[in-house]
């Protein structure tokens, strides 16, 4: 086995750098911060061609150009693939590029259990790395509104129309007495998703699309709610989804693998993807009932611990060192 550098360097390559409001970009910068005390890293959106010891690259499709040259230039070198909810769900079943760029890895990860279900017979090593979240605490809830919160860019993996359809079947007034108040964030990464959410305004008092905001401030948004409300039709892994989690807040969440495989297969806050009457209806039985929502934050309560910085921390730098001492040509 090769020794290793005493200052050994590796890549991040991901589509966006940190400082973008997208998970990648996120992720990258989290990573980078985990594996700082192991080695120089550097974060670019193409492999820069410097002789690094390992490659880790997010969005096996997006990545494809950097995986190949990488590959080409550096065939025995350790190279990781992180695996988003479009690589997983859309771009390797499609793209030949995708599935091509997976058989140059030397180990997949993928953001929660369920992912691996819908990989295909891989030579390579697959490990499962869920993200975290540092704790911010539940804050008081608003007394005049019974919130939901939804998290996330209004682009069509998100499916926002299933929220948007949901709020226009809420009542005026809930069984509990309070009128709700169904509060969407993030940018319209489309035009049309912006003329929905206007057009949603107007006809819903109670629906208020709140456009992009810092991640800090959805942050509050989220530990202010009675529940998060996430409704995509395709997740790697939602790191709102762990956000929430982390603050004590349940989660009424489309049953796809994304969220199964963070919550678990026995939650029971799940409702069809795409589906807007199943997901009004369970919005009116958490308000409704008491005993219901506390079962889900307790639920919740029992997946938190797993989110934890230290124990991603823990995985990432595991990762890193595996990839620090396999064969380097």
């Amino acid at each position: 086995m090769a020794a290793v550098s005493p200052f050994p360097r590796i890549e991040i390559v991901t589509p966006s750098l940190p400082g973008c409001s997208n998970g990648n970009a996120h992720t990258a910068g989290r990573w980078a911060r985990f594996l700082a005390p192991l080695a120089q890293v550097r974060l670019a959106t193409a492999w820069s061609g410097e002789p690094v010891q390992a490659l880790i690259a997010l969005h096996a499709w997006r990545s494809a150009p950097s995986i190949e040259r990488f590959h080409a230039a550096h065939p025995g070198r350790p190279l990781a693939i992180v695996l988003t909810g479009t690589d997983l769900y859309r771009d390797i079943p499609r793209e030949a590029g995708a599935r091509q760029a997976l058989r140059r890895a030397s180990h997949v990860v993928v953001l929660q259990e369920e992912a691996r279900r819908s990989l295909p017979p891989l030579q390579a090593e697959v490990r499962v790395i869920e993200q975290s979240a540092t704790r911010v605490l539940r804050q008081d809830q608003a007394q005049r509104h019974f919130d939901f919160v939804a998290v996330g860019h209004l682009r069509d993996e998100k499916d926002p129309q299933v929220l948007l359809d949901a709020a226009g079947l809420l009542p005026g007034t809930l069984a509990n007495g309070l009128p709700p108040r169904v509060l969407h964030i993030g940018a319209a990464l489309q035009p049309h998703w912006q003329r929905a959410a206007e057009d949603a305004m107007r006809a819903m008092p109670h629906y208020h699309w709140l456009g992009g905001v810092a991640p800090p401030a959805a942050r509050r948004w989220i530990a202010r709610a009675r529940a998060l409300v996430h409704m995509s039709r395709m997740e790697g892994g939602a790191h709102v989804v762990i956000e929430a989690v982390r603050s004590g807040v349940p989660v009424l969440a489309s049953r796809i693998d994304g969220n199964v495989g963070l919550l678990g297969r026995g939650y029971d806050g799940y409702f069809p993807p795409g589906h807007a009457q199943a997901l009004a209806r369970l919005m009116q039985r958490f308000a409704a009932e008491p005993a219901f929502a506390i079962h889900l934050a307790a639920q919740c309560a029992l997946r938190e611990p797993r989110f934890a910085p230290a124990v991603e921390r823990a995985a990432v730098q595991a990762l890193a060192r595996d990839l620090l001492t396999s064969k380097i040509s």
